[in-house]
């Protein structure tokens, strides 16, 4: 091994430049509707997620490629994303195609293997993304690419170490798998405990161990109105990293379910504002607006160390009339499908930003049962539900360590010590 490039030392390193030619496409004008009437399959950089494209959304005529830099590449060209939030994607073309100006493609030679050069980029795709240059709209160009160092083995040594990469993801990906499905199952365990939970069926007794004059049904459905002093939105204060002033949550620090002070922003108030964005103990903190509408409606209840925090306006304060309903039961109630549906049922838009207001919040039907039942609700499912989350924490850990053994193998790969050791 030479201790230099820490490679074996008959490899080679070149310049990918000195290895691929490589060319970006183009966009033929919006202005001629004939241009988007042809055949020619036309690859956008969102395209890049597919491994092997085959179709695409949008098709461009003939007359569109001469009269334009859009190009059509042979199929086996291997694609790249050079913008945004795709830098680094790639993509093979299984078909003839042309491609945006956001996509680099690079064509196929006899030097070095496609797929030998699709797993090495891939292993450098966040050194890319790094170098994306740029402020709404960051990419990297063609010279940083052709600039980009390729350790070159022979060729039977390539294809040697692109059959051991695919193995061993492969079995990686397996395992992945195996852990997600776990992760799908543990979510569907989630709700059939908390359908039951709210249909009575936890908590549920015979006749004979009712006493005298106790309904044998105390369940029934309120709205949410009943059950809450008027939601208030938040601060539409801006805020910052200043670590001035009094810290303000946000949605990043309530979206697990619970409240994180790890990323919390901050700003000057005066007394009147903090007391009228006061947190207290007990009360419910729901995300109304967001892009994602898994996102809307999701909520975390604050405890007593969360109560010198403020609370940013794109959050909705529930504080729960404790006389009818406790705070751990609304939130377990919030968090189940019925609800889920309902929120999201409310809050799906079609401009992109899905909301869910103070009227519609006060309009959910919420089940309800009496206080002494909700207790016991509450501490059957804390006992269930807290192995569950362990399990969960526990998955997520796994599936952070198997993207970072994927990378170990890319690097122990393109480094010749996946297969000389």
């Amino acid at each position: 091994m030479s201790e230099q490039n820490n490679i074996p030392k008959h490899w080679q390193v070149k310049k990918l430049g000195e290895v691929c030619q490589t060319t970006s496409g183009g966009t033929p004008s919006r202005g001629n509707k004939n241009y988007y009437e042809g055949t020619i399959p036309w690859v956008k950089s969102g395209e890049l997620d597919r491994g092997l494209i085959l179709d695409t959304e949008e098709k461009i005529s003939e007359e569109a490629v001469k009269n334009s830099s859009a190009k059509v590449f042979p199929k086996g060209t291997l694609l790249i994303a050079l913008y945004g939030a795709t830098i680094g994607k790639l993509a093979f073309l299984g078909v003839d195609a042309a491609t945006n100006q956001a996509v680099c493609g690079i064509y196929k030679n006899e030097n070095i293997d496609s797929n030998y050069l699709y797993y090495y980029l891939f292993s450098k795709k966040p050194s890319l993304v790094k170098q994306g240059i740029g402020g709404a709209q960051p990419n990297i160009s063609q010279g940083i690419l052709k600039n980009l160092d390729i350790p070159i083995p022979p060729l039977p040594e390539q294809l040697t170490i692109v059959s051991k990469i695919e193995e061993l993801l492969s079995d990686l990906e397996n395992g992945k798998q195996q852990l997600l499905t776990a992760q799908q199952q543990l979510k569907a365990y989630r709700q059939s405990l908390l359908k039951a939970a709210f249909e009575g069926k936890l908590t549920s007794t015979t006749l004979s161990e009712q006493k005298e004059g106790e309904s044998q049904n105390s369940w029934k459905q309120v709205k949410m109105s009943e059950l809450v002093e008027k939601p208030q939105y938040g601060t539409s204060k801006k805020c910052d990293y200043s670590y001035n002033g009094v810290g303000v949550l946000r949605i990043p620090n309530i979206a697990n379910g619970v409240v994180n002070c790890t990323d919390l922003k901050f700003a000057e108030f005066d007394s009147n504002e903090i007391e009228n964005y006061r947190l207290k103990e007990g009360d419910i903190l729901t995300i109304r607006s967001n892009g994602s509408v898994d996102l809307v409606g999701k909520c975390a209840l604050i405890q007593k160390k969360d109560e010198k925090f403020l609370y940013a306006g794109y959050l909705i304060k529930l504080r729960p009339k404790i006389n009818q309903v406790l705070p751990k039961y609304l939130l377990n109630v919030l968090s189940s499908s019925n609800l889920r549906n309902q929120i999201e049922n409310k809050a799906k838009s079609t401009s992109g930003v899905n909301n869910i207001n103070s009227e519609e919040l006060k309009s959910l039907i919420i089940p309800l049962c009496s206080i002494q039942e909700q207790h016991q609700i509450v501490e059957i499912l804390e006992s269930k539900l807290t192995v569950c989350d362990k399990i969960v924490e526990t998955i997520g850990q796994s599936l952070l360590q198997a993207e970072t053994l994927k990378q170990s193998i890319l690097k122990k790969a393109f480094e010749g010590k996946l297969i000389w050791n």
